[in-house]
């Protein structure tokens, strides 16, 4: 029987020429599979109600199509409520738009060179707080104050005391440097200003998020969001709600780091899932499973193309996705209220992602809250590799060896099958441990 062997993705994302070493995309752009514009567009009632039911079912058979991707995903992040109209969500796209526009001109008081179309690499401050008078960085500085204000005074590096902005300026051109180094292959980051926007929206987040600032690796969740969104406002609070999920991985203390909480979970499912593998693992002095943590961290985009991870993504929230997302986000306090007030009349399983319907059926939603899918796609491919695992890893080094010979060999919608298996096959074992 033919198949139809969908469109490819690539114009979308266009790769540099000379970038010849990517990994090759394998999603393909399908009719009657893929959510179109025109499918996407009908879901909607003459009043703006989303019936996400049917748009998430659409989603897991065939992903979404580029030219509608951000706006999707606005409402799979928690942006927006399906149930909400056209009305009610422009009203709160622009309180939003302002909402950043003042933020970033607090970060811009602060620093001029933020909005400016320029960025940094070099560092601004001691730990001290005492500015270092970097001659490139100063003169970077004096031309974005005098873009912004038209004043052609020079620009005053004075000592800071203020430890929170100590702390924001150290991370400046840390993202700096990050930003250079995410998506270099792609032509959309050949334009300075696409640079300067991306470094913006992660100095503004860090500023936003006084608990985690900025870390390395959220270069890499943020590209999509300002690739995908036009207006950078919409880019940011995108991305901030990509980090209400993720953030807890990348807080960190004097005696811990976020994600050893999710790597701890990855030892307790590959114990449970392969016990001869976890046992291996420890052997080898890997028990500790530090080895996944960039697939944890930054949700496998080095382990696929650019177009091929986005998909993984939206595969992703679309099984997760929880009908209460909006609310949990918006007003956590009216969340809890509705949620107390629900008890006995389990919301609709229909507007519920698959992954989610598995935990509210297990009673996931109890005690412990549930693990992210993210946790059982790495047990996954862990699973897969099993047996390579097994008999060709005598230390460290090879178990890093073998899962970076995966990077553009996976299959983003056979994983995510993969680990729908194995979250059902870790529940029912779960279960049968706590009888």
């Amino acid at each position: 029987m033919w198949r139809d062997p969908g469109a490819p993705a690539d114009s979308f994302y266009q790769v540099r020429p000379e970038c010849t070493d990517v990994p090759k995309t394998r999603f393909r752009i399908k009719a009657g599979k893929t959510l179109s514009a025109r499918k996407w567009h009908a879901a909607f009632t003459s009043e703006g109600y989303l019936d996400i039911g049917k748009t998430l079912s659409r989603i897991y058979r065939g992903g979404i199509h580029p030219s509608i991707r951000g706006e999707v995903w606005e409402f799979l992040l928690g942006c927006y409520d399906p149930k909400s109209t056209f009305e009610e969500r422009e009203h709160m796209r622009q309180r939003r738009r302002a909402q950043y526009a003042v933020l970033k001109e607090e970060c811009r008081m602060m620093f001029p060179m933020i909005g400016s179309g320029r960025f940094i690499t070099a560092p601004v401050i001691t730990e001290d707080g005492d500015p270092i008078r970097d001659p490139i960085t100063l003169q970077e500085a004096q031309a974005a104050k005098e873009l912004s204000s038209g004043a052609s005074a020079g620009y005053e590096m004075v000592k800071e005391h203020d430890k929170r902005i100590i702390q924001w300026k150290l991370s400046l051109h840390q993202i700096g440097l990050d930003v250079v180094r995410t998506d270099r292959t792609l032509v959309f980051y050949e334009k300075q200003e696409n640079l300067a926007r991306l470094w913006d929206i992660l100095s503004v987040y860090a500023w936003f998020d006084k608990d985690v600032n900025y870390c390395q690796g959220m270069s890499d969740l943020c590209s999509p969001m300002i690739i995908l969104l036009d207006d950078e406002a919409d880019a940011f609070w995108c991305f901030q709600r990509l980090m209400r999920r993720l953030r807890g991985n990348f807080r960190c203390t004097e005696r811990s780091v976020g994600v050893e909480v999710q790597l701890s979970n990855l030892a307790s499912v590959t114990q449970v899932i392969d016990p001869k593998l976890h046992r291996h693992l420890e052997t080898l002095g890997g028990g500790d499973y530090l080895f996944a943590i960039r697939m944890l961290m930054v949700l496998f985009r080095r382990e696929f193309s650019f177009a091929d991870s986005l998909y993984l993504w939206e595969l992703m929230w679309a099984l997760e996705y929880d009908p209460d997302l909006f609310l949990m986000y918006e007003d956590p306090d009216l969340a809890a209220e509705k949620s107390e007030g629900s008890k006995g009349r389990p919301k609709s399983t229909r507007q519920c992602g698959k992954f989610e319907r598995e935990n509210m059926k297990n009673g996931g939603k109890g005690v412990e809250a549930p693990l992210p899918i993210s946790v059982f796609l790495v047990a996954s491919v862990l699973k897969d590799k099993s047996t390579k695992l097994l008999t060709e890893a005598k230390g460290l080094d090879d178990v890093v060896k073998i899962l970076n010979d995966i990077t553009g060999n996976l299959d983003a919608k056979k994983a995510c099958t993969g680990a729908m298996k194995l979250h059902k096959k870790y529940l029912k074992k779960a279960a049968n441990a706590n009888r």
